[in-house]
């Protein structure tokens, strides 16, 4: 659970950056975002294997 609470502090803190990529044209905040997004990817990674490990001890 603390793995998806990191991933919802990384979007919340990404949002305002997309913002100005998207909307204002700014570069340098569209390089934040993509950096953020490959950390969102490998949260995202980390929050599989966990449960993927959690079901697969169940059994």
């Amino acid at each position: 659970m603390e793995q998806f609470s990191k991933l919802k502090e990384v979007i919340a803190g990404v949002e305002a950056d997309a913002d100005k990529f998207y909307n204002a044209g700014n570069s340098a905040a569209g390089t934040r975002v993509r950096k953020a997004m490959l950390e969102l990817k490998n949260i995202a990674q980390e929050i599989r294997n966990e449960v993927t490990a959690k079901k697969n001890e169940v059994k």
